[in-house]
């Protein structure tokens, strides 16, 4: 296994797709994790870490859209949601570049 931070960061900062393409945001770090987990070293952690933060995120949008309807509730969690997606994988881009664990708050653990 070789080290390398840049694919590490690239596939943190990936996650921004969405914010481009709509579903690129989870394709992209999907296909990087599954092509590159046994050859770069952390490359699993981060990239499951990454997938649980996505999953997770989209049941809380999940979630919201109905709260909506009730005092307009889940717009303002639709609006949290989104500053996660934005702010998240540029901490973690950071995180992995200094070569430290990969953090997101209010993920489910789904794939272990």
């Amino acid at each position: 296994m070789k080290q390398n931070r840049q694919l590490l960061v690239l596939t943190h900062l990936s996650q921004l797709l969405d914010f481009v393409t709509g579903i690129g945001g989870f394709i992209v770090p999907l296909i990087l994790w599954l092509t590159k987990k046994d050859e770069v070293l952390d490359m699993d952690a981060h990239g499951k870490a990454i997938l649980n933060f996505r999953i997770s995120m989209f049941i809380y949008i999940l979630i919201c859209i109905p709260l909506i309807l009730l005092l307009g509730l889940g717009i303002l969690g639709l609006i949290a949601i989104g500053f996660f997606y934005l702010i998240f994988p540029i901490i973690n881009a950071v995180k992995a570049s200094n070569n430290e664990a990969p953090s997101y708050p209010f993920s489910i653990n789904f794939i272990k």
